[in-house]
């Protein structure tokens, strides 16, 4: 199954080149291999789209009917698109259709018969990105020679022109069959041994394995444990700490190793699929399970892995964590079943959604986390915006969200099981969050995140995924793909240097999409 349904393009700087307000058809120049990138990416059966701006309607350099033919000659030369969504407004008109806001990918995907999530956005400047994160698509950046350094270094996603585009679309539309099925009715050990919020990004891939096999075990650490029970499509949890995966690096030991393998010993498995991030080797998982009898093992593997993993699988470092899961699972004989839209999703009784904003402030890496004073702030912001806001937190947490839970915010830290974040995010109009597990449950919930996301790591593998976002923080601090875990740099620049402002504006352009 195909894991997106259209692409949307820009027009100016994207498809043809920019001749500010262009109103001559005969003016016309498409960028290199443009028709090329299209008519492969029509072959493969998607949508093709136009969303622009076109602010010389409104502010009277040329009339729509101009821009109109200027709109027939680029279909013309590049041939058909299924749709043309076209904003004419000056930019102090304050539409909701002008990008980077995403009312233009909302219409295009309506106009589609498809969800905004399942739409790539190609454009050449910042704002066709981040209407993209809006509207929950994916954006990918074609820089010309126009383009900021700035945006560039900042998107997701970047390709070296149409062609190259055509390519990064190409591999990620998930439709290649798998060399072979696998049989149906298997016993299937899932491995991954991290955190909730790499826990809750496995899912789609799970998914994928429970529609063949008959039984899912998921082998979760302490920290996913609970985030595992919420998936669909998983059994079981076991719960064991991997020491090679565990963030306080446990020490391995010959008796740490032998309770693994008392626990695998217990179950029937026919085979294993080891889920990791990019940054992490499934070799040493890849072992214990071998040494347990585990007769199948798929990973992926940039290592040579000898006999330890029968299913070796390679993906490009630079896939979102759920495509890279997604990746292995179909390589492994388990492609995602027709019909499944490979959002994240868990398993929670319908909620009603409210007005409310959460703050989650902390997280598990103090580095990706504003200071207590700043987010202190932004509660300030948001109830003075007329924002109810709960803070949550960890148990381990409490001083600080009572630290920001002031001017009548409700101070939840240490009061909510996962489940019960779950609920609460559920029902929430937005959350506001740094790198955390929260925004990744907020986006298998379909709630909107602002995300405070230091560029300690990249955003295009670790951003909200499928939800309508908004990041801010800076991401060309230095601290940008350093994975630290502490702050390098004096007075935390990449999210301290965001204002209450900033984090109210984003706000209400979320809930505004919603409410």
């Amino acid at each position: 199954m195909q894991l997106f349904d259209a692409v949307l393009f820009d027009r100016d700087g994207t498809l043809i080149h920019d001749e500010p307000y262009c109103s001559d058809p005969e003016s016309v120049r498409p960028m290199p291999r443009a028709k090329e990138a299209l008519d492969r990416l029509r072959a493969k059966g998607l949508s093709l789209g136009v969303i622009t701006n076109q602010s010389g309607i409104g502010r009277g350099f040329i009339t729509a009917e101009q821009a109109e033919a200027v709109n027939s000659r680029v279909e013309e030369l590049l041939g058909p698109f299924a749709t043309w969504q076209v904003c004419p407004h000056a930019p102090q008109a304050g539409c909701g259709c002008r990008k980077p806001k995403p009312g233009l990918i909302n219409r295009a995907a309506q106009a589609l018969g498809v969800k905004a999530e399942r739409c790539i956005v190609v454009g050449d400047i910042a704002s066709d990105v981040e209407a993209a994160m809006a509207a929950g698509a994916t954006g990918l950046l074609v820089p010309t020679q126009e383009t900021l350094v700035a945006e560039v270094a900042s998107a997701p996603a970047v390709a070296r022109d149409l062609a190259g585009a055509a390519d990064w679309i190409e591999f990620r539309l998930g439709d290649a069959a798998p060399p072979e099925l696998a049989p149906l009715g298997r016993r299937v050990l899932v491995v991954r041994a991290d955190g909730a919020g790499d826990t809750l990004l496995t899912g789609p891939a799970i998914r994928a394995i429970a529609h063949r096999a008959a039984h899912v075990t998921v082998w979760s650490g302490p920290a996913g444990r609970d985030a595992a029970r919420l998936l669909p499509g998983v059994d079981e949890v076991v719960t064991h700490s991997l020491p090679w995966v565990a963030r306080d690096h446990e020490p391995v030991t010959p008796d740490g190793i032998e309770s693994m393998l008392g626990v695998l010993s217990t179950m029937d498995i026919d085979e294993a699929v080891i889920f990791t991030s990019f940054h992490q080797s499934p070799l040493p998982t890849a072992l214990v399970l071998k040494l347990a009898g585990v007769p199948r093992i798929s990973a992926i593997s940039h290592d040579y892995p000898g006999s330890l993993v029968q299913v070796r699988h390679r993906v490009p470092d630079d896939l979102p964590e759920p495509m890279r899961a997604l990746s292995l699972a179909a390589a492994a004989g388990y492609p995602l079943p027709e019909g499944d839209d490979a959002t994240l999703r868990v398993k929670l009784p319908p909620v009603r959604r409210g007005r409310h904003v959460v703050l989650h402030p902390g997280g598990s890496a103090t580095a990706r986390a504003c200071s207590p004073s700043r987010a202190r702030a932004f509660t300030k912001g948001l109830r003075h915006a007329g924002y109810q806001v709960f803070v949550t937190g960890a148990p381990s947490e409490r001083q600080l969200t009572a630290q920001v839970a002031v001017d009548g915010a409700v101070d939840l830290g240490g009061r909510t099981s996962f489940d019960r974040l779950a609920r609460l995010l559920a029902g929430a109009a937005c959350l506001v969050t740094g790198n955390t597990g929260p925004a990744h449950l907020a986006s298998a919930l379909g709630t909107p995140v602002v995300s405070l996301f230091a560029p300690t790591v990249p955003f295009g593998r670790w951003g909200p995924y499928r939800t309508p976002v908004v990041r801010l923080g800076d991401q060309l601090a230095a601290c940008r793909d350093s994975r630290a875990t502490l702050c390098p740099l004096p007075d935390h620049p990449c999210l301290d240097g965001i204002g209450p402002g900033s984090v109210v504006d984003a706000v209400r352009l979320l809930t505004g999409q919603q409410l």
